[in-house]
């Protein structure tokens, strides 16, 4: 499946901030407004409550706690229960899918879907350089956490060594070639063999990330053409397109958040996307859309890996320890031992972090991927589509 906007440089973040989540002046049915009291009506209203409560909550933490693995883990569970609501609502009304306008929604909100897959796989492929980072850290605190005899040189020497390849590491990911990008690793299969692909046909976007792969033209090819149902529209589909346009946005905006989070090929973001406030869902997310914006503008986070809350711990605790391993003169003084401790102390509360959290974040993208797959293999056979296609 070619992408459908990939001309032009990425812009920044802050260009991303003056466009997604603006209000729009085009008249949108109020989605709580319904006091109908047939069961369709009753099901779709209670999903957009669960949808609002969700990011409510999420966007309810404070600054240290946003970003978090912790956070990320929570924003994936809850894009999975919207998805599984999604999934039921489709189920209940699969006699109204294949009708116009709706098959024409939801055949867009599955094309989207297909091209979620990539960003789930590069985010997988992200953790997992989290997971080398993770090794280098372990290194510089075995060499430098001895309490039972006083810090050497030679310590000091392997420690040094580890941060110097940390930091390379960290600085290889900023290119888009990386190994990882090279690994083709998929959820749904481990490709051992070349590529998939052959001249003018484009590979699947359901089991690999080449090395050209670009996380913003993707999340910009998802995002063209996303405006909110016509009122025409909402009636002729019995208000079935509001949750599909909800999920369409849920989809982005969770997808756009692992971008920014987790290291990635080409983070940078250009994408257009507006929430009408009609929608209650939509002042959560903008707030937390917001709150993430004002993040990567700070100016310690604008040439970051990610936004993720424990890499920006990993940048400041490695960054005051290399200047004191560099600076260094043996035999140390109390001052600086206190120092070295700190930093340690720093460090290991963040290698802890990765132990705990990587393994289920990991396993949580997976979980997303999965629900991805199956909502749309479901939906095209509703659609009438008799088996799954690669686009």
């Amino acid at each position: 499946m070619p992408s459908t906007d990939n001309h032009g440089p990425s812009s920044s973040f802050s260009s991303f901030g003056r466009s997604i989540f603006g209000s729009r002046q085009e008249q949108v049915h109020s989605v709580e407004a319904s006091h109908e009291s047939d069961s369709c009506n009753l099901e779709l209203g209670s999903f957009q409550k669960r949808v609002t409560d969700r990011f409510h909550d999420l966007s309810g933490v404070s600054d240290d706690e946003l970003l978090s693995i912790d956070w990320m883990q929570k924003l994936l569970t809850a894009f999975i229960c919207c998805q599984d609501e999604f999934r039921a609502i489709l189920l209940n009304n699969k006699e109204q899918v294949s009708k116009p306008p709706l098959d024409r929604m939801l055949s867009e909100f599955f094309e989207r879907s297909v091209k979620a897959l990539d960003i789930c796989n590069a985010s997988r492929d992200g953790i997992e350089k989290i997971r080398m980072w993770q090794k280098h850290l372990e290194i510089v605190t075995c060499a430098l956490g001895s309490n039972k005899r006083a810090l050497t040189e030679g310590q000091f020497r392997r420690a040094r060594k580890a941060l110097m390849d940390l930091a390379l590491a960290m600085l290889d990911e900023k290119d888009s070639g990386s190994v990882f990008s090279h690994r083709n690793r998929s959820f749904g299969r481990h490709n051992s063999s070349k590529d998939h692909h052959s001249a003018g046909h484009s590979r699947s976007h359901s089991w690999s990330v080449s090395r050209s792969w670009s996380a913003a033209k993707q999340l910009q090819s998802i995002a063209n053409n996303l405006v909110p149902p016509r009122a025409a529209d909402i009636a002729a589909t019995s208000r079935l397109a509001i949750p599909v346009y909800t999920m369409n946005c849920i989809l982005l905006f969770v997808l756009w958040t692992l971008v920014a989070a987790i290291p990635c090929q080409d983070r940078g973001l250009n994408i257009h996307f507006s929430v009408p406030r009609q929608f209650s869902w939509g002042i959560p997310v903008t707030s937390l859309h917001e709150r993430i914006i004002d993040e990567s503008k700070k100016r310690e986070r604008r040439n970051s890996n990610g936004l993720l809350k424990e890499i920006y711990q990993v940048e400041l605790s490695t960054r005051h320890l290399t200047d004191l391993v560099d600076s260094a003169q043996f035999p140390l003084t109390q001052e600086q031992k206190m120092e070295v401790e700190q930093n340690l102390k720093e460090l290991s509360l963040v290698c802890e972090a990765f132990r705990d959290g990587l393994d289920p974040l990991e396993r949580q993208v997976r979980e997303v991927f999965r629900k991805i797959m199956t909502c749309r293999t479901e939906g095209l056979d509703y659609l009438g589509t008799s088996s799954y296609t690669e686009q």
